[in-house]
């Protein structure tokens, strides 16, 4: 019995690793990415990130802005030049909401709520 317990325990502490650093690249990610912030600052950051990463992960989520509209627009793009790199067009993906609205998979509010957010 205390085999399995200690299997169980070294799974979750692999779990709760693992999730801390895909948070810890995020924010590494994030401070690169952003444009409201001098090179000191992002170097700052990421020292603070790496010397006490619990205490600096905590404090860059309280403290980092909202994004700004600029921002998210960015994103959007982003996303859409992504879409389309990847082989995917928003012509392809309205004929495929027709044919689900077609086959009555969706309403027809559902259809005009994903046709707007697609144009």
């Amino acid at each position: 019995m205390d085999d399995l317990g200690d299997f169980i325990g070294a799974m979750i502490t692999f779990f709760f690793l693992v999730v801390f650093m895909w948070v810890i690249i995020t924010m590494f990610i994030d401070i690169w990415a952003r444009d409201d912030l001098s090179g000191w600052a992002k170097a700052g950051w990421i020292l603070l990130l790496i010397i006490f990463p619990l205490v600096g992960a905590l404090v860059y989520i309280v403290t980092r802005p909202k994004p700004t509209e600029e921002e998210i627009l960015r994103r959007v793009e982003h996303d859409k030049q992504f879409r389309q790199q990847m082989g995917y067009s928003t012509a392809a993906e309205l004929e495929k909401l027709a044919e689900l609205r077609e086959k009555q998979v969706i309403s027809n509010e559902e259809f005009a709520k994903i046709k707007s957010r697609l144009v």
